[in-house]
């Protein structure tokens, strides 16, 4: 299917989803005023309807991305990944760390096909086979090495004694449990981020890279591999993922209809009896 009709596709389905089905309009509207308080009603309005056309242009992008070719690939995709490939000339394992942007399956192309490390995604598997088989497929392409969550243990560790990788991670998960997780004020209110990347970065002793993708224009994207540190054991405790917080903000204020703006954000409350805020 060519793009330019893929996209006349997505413009229906986007109108149907926010207008008719209002699928977590109000979620939506609720984040964007919490993010955005100094913006009108107006403005904030226009970011919830570029958020629904981009949240379902990334839906039919990846079906897309079964039949993508590099030389397309090639094409759509820009970074500068020799930032990161780089580091590889180091035998330095790296972390890489990003948030929630759109299209995150199109970033994930983009980095497995020119990687010199070996590129390993932890994913969730679908309770739907099909569905399952059908995203490893897409996300195995150029050579992305795929981890059950349910498996990391037990897979990582044989993958972690072969050189030096590279582990992406969706860093702005909610944590399952609020009372371990680090407190850190995003977009001024305190929000639970997950412990995990910061002590798998210190144990491992990894260069933590933030990636950042965002769309030049519509069926186009851009990666920007930014090095955190290469030190992480010389931050107190923290004090990573406190940085790393600061600039998933400072990216969502850069291009605010890129966020995953459905996904509730700050459904829990902060109770400094129990937890305290990372300084």
């Amino acid at each position: 299917m060519p793009w330019f009709v893929l996209y006349g596709i997505s413009d229906f389905f986007s109108f149907i989803l926010q207008r008719i089905v209002k699928y977590r309009v109000d979620v939506v509207a609720s984040n964007l005023k919490i993010a955005f308080p100094e913006k009108s009603e107006e403005e904030r309005r226009q970011i919830a309807n570029q958020f629904y056309k981009q949240f379902v242009d990334s839906f039919l992008e990846t079906i897309k991305l079964i039949s993508i070719s590099r030389k397309s690939m090639d094409k759509r995709f820009s970074s500068n990944i020799e930032i990161f490939n780089d580091l590889y000339q180091t035998g330095q394992s790296v972390q890489i760390v990003t948030g929630h942007f759109f299209n995150w399956e199109f970033a994930n192309l983009g980095v497995s096909k020119d990687s010199k490390y070996p590129f390993i995604v932890v994913y969730m598997p679908m309770s739907n086979s099909f569905f399952d088989r059908l995203f490893k497929k897409i996300r195995s392409k150029f050579g992305t090495i795929l981890i059950p969550a349910t498996q990391f243990r037990s897979q990582f560790h044989s993958i972690n004694n072969k050189g030096p990788y590279a582990l992406i991670l969706a860093a702005d998960q909610n944590p399952g449990n609020t009372k371990s997780a680090y407190w850190v004020p995003f977009f001024g209110k305190p929000t639970p981020f997950v412990k995990g990347p910061e002590k798998g970065a210190k144990n491992n002793n990894t260069a933590q890279v933030f990636v950042h993708f965002y769309r030049p224009k519509r069926g186009y994207y851009h990666m920007e591999f930014t090095i955190m540190t290469k030190d992480p054991k010389s931050y107190k405790e923290g004090a990573l993922t406190k940085e790393y917080v600061q600039i998933v903000e400072d990216k969502i204020k850069q291009h605010p209809a890129d966020y995953l703006w459905s996904h509730r954000r700050w459904k829990h409350e902060f109770d400094p009896t129990i937890n305290s805020l990372v300084e």
